[in-house]
């Protein structure tokens, strides 16, 4: 288990995407700190299935976010996984959703990565990881605050790549295509009522239309890629941004 002696802390990972990476750290060896809202003896659950600890800060909360980070200690890998979604079209969409969704998908990870990389600077040792999207990469309609932060987070990871590769430290993107996740799930009744059509049709003719394989991602295969940007055999993969979209981004 190659990361026994690293502590990670990975956003929004009671649930989906991050669960499945913070469940990949665990098993190679890291002492994780979840982050997430969710039922509490659930979370109890995971905290003791992974050795884990708990974080319940809300990220669009910048003391929150400095108080989680001041608790979690140093940390060796920090996965920005937090996210949400809401479809509308631009001139309906509500600003209170706009600011919301900016502050958890793009700012948080300003935030936590400021307070993390003094410490990774100080061991000559650290993995930044950021779960964007093919959004990051290329956009859909009716989703202008997601596509908007998913492209910053890829300019942001960029950015600190270059800040940062003197120190030993990396900096990538994940970008799912759709996964099958509750965050996915949740956006399909508003993108039925957005696009006037059935629950089968945003599936295969929205959700899937893209992405050659016809298949959602496993979250699984998320945590795997996260697991490998780790190894030291990673170290030279920096600023980066990792398609897992089943062919969607390379038409």
């Amino acid at each position: 288990m190659f990361l026994e002696g690293k502590r990670a802390l990975v956003t929004g990972s009671t649930s989906g995407i991050g669960l499945a990476i913070a469940r990949s750290l665990a098993g190679e060896g890291a002492k994780v700190v979840l982050n997430g809202f969710g039922d509490e003896a659930e979370i109890a659950q995971l905290c003791e299935e992974l050795g884990a600890t708990h974080s319940g800060a809300d990220l669009t909360d910048v003391a929150q976010i400095e108080q989680m980070m001041s608790e979690a200690g140093s940390i060796d890998i920090l996965v920005n996984n937090a996210g949400m979604q809401h479809v509308s079209p631009v001139e309906d969409f509500p600003v209170a959703k706009w600011d919301t969704i900016i502050a958890l998908n793009l700012t948080a990870a300003f935030h936590t990565t400021r307070l993390a990389v003094p410490g990774m600077k100080e061991k000559g040792w650290g993995r930044i990881i950021n779960t964007a999207s093919a959004h990051s990469k290329v956009a859909s309609p009716f989703k202008s605050a997601y596509n908007s932060a998913k492209h910053g987070l890829d300019g942001f990871t960029k950015t600190i790549a270059l800040e940062l590769a003197e120190h030993g430290v990396t900096a990538n993107c994940i970008s799912p295509g759709y996964v099958w996740t509750p965050l996915v799930e949740n956006q399909i009744p508003d993108t039925m009522k957005a696009r006037g059509l059935t629950r089968e049709q945003v599936i295969n003719d929205v959700l899937l239309v893209k992405q050659a394989t016809k298949k959602f991602v496993q979250p699984e295969e998320i945590g795997a890629l996260a697991v490998f940007l780790c190894r030291d055999e990673a170290q030279n993969v920096n600023g980066a941004n990792w398609s897992v979209d089943g062919g969607w981004t390379a038409e």
